[in-house]
């Protein structure tokens, strides 16, 4: 064979072994994305489908709750299939900061469903590091759009703390914590024209709405991405109607 063909040789079989190194690439890239694909987990159907609501969808759907409850005219609720739907998991469209009081019930207020309300109680519905915590969590692990701070009228925990500062007296046991979280509100407001308990109760509930949207980083980078809504209400023990606090 002369020269001249060994070099066409020589360079044909160099083209076709760099052709098929090529081929083995393309066939492993594309093994490999299917097999990214098929290990791919499949997108989780939340429980209660329902539940995924914009934040101003989410209060609407509060206060037409809370107008049914009022009207008398709340719905029937089928917790054997809602305890059945809701064991995978939960998602649900509103947390709610309330008082303890005993006559206050935010799933009753709201004619609400299991799964619809993550619910935290507390003496005097204040924010500390728990009551916080917990709404990082509902905001952040279960998608919750809105945060409703509940006050009501007549609050004794408020009225504690006032009759507590008037008089200089220090409250038994650990109720005095109470008073060191509310105390803040009955200042601010104890200049103001009025019922200073009712003041108090609604600069309370401001105060806490104040200091969950700001709370960093959880909550105020979702107020500010638009994914969330805190907003404040105070719960009417005489008619159960809930006044939204500007």
């Amino acid at each position: 064979m002369c020269e001249n063909c060994r070099q066409q040789n020589s360079a044909a079989s160099t083209l076709s072994s760099r052709r098929s190194v090529l081929r083995a690439a393309a066939a492993l890239s594309a093994g490999l994305a299917l097999g990214s694909v098929a290990d791919a987990k499949p997108v989780k159907t939340p429980p209660k489908p329902q539940n995924v609501l914009s934040p101003d969808a989410a209060v609407e759907r509060l206060l037409k709750g809370n107008e049914r409850y009022v009207e008398g005219l709340s719905r029937r609720h089928d917790f054997t299939h809602e305890r059945e739907a809701l064991v995978g998991g939960q998602n649900p469209y509103a947390g709610i900061l309330s008082c303890a009081d005993s006559r206050i019930a935010p799933e009753y207020a709201f004619d609400a469903a299991r799964g619809d309300l993550f619910v935290c109680r507390v003496a005097g519905n204040f924010a500390n590091e728990d009551t916080v915590a917990s709404m990082e969590y509902t905001a952040a692990n279960l998608g919750t759009p809105l945060i409703l701070v509940l006050g009501h009228d007549s609050c004794g925990a408020v009225d504690a703390t006032i009759k507590s500062l008037k008089d200089g007296s220090t409250l038994p046991g650990h109720l005095p914590s109470l008073v060191t979280a509310i105390a803040p509100a009955v200042r601010a407001s104890s200049s103001q024209p009025g019922d200073p308990l009712a003041n108090a109760i609604r600069q309370n509930v401001i105060d806490t709405v104040a200091k969950l949207k700001s709370a960093t980083p959880i909550l105020s980078a979702a107020v500010e991405q638009g994914k969330l809504k805190v907003v404040g209400g105070i719960y009417r023990l005489k008619d159960g109607k809930v006044e939204m606090v500007a």
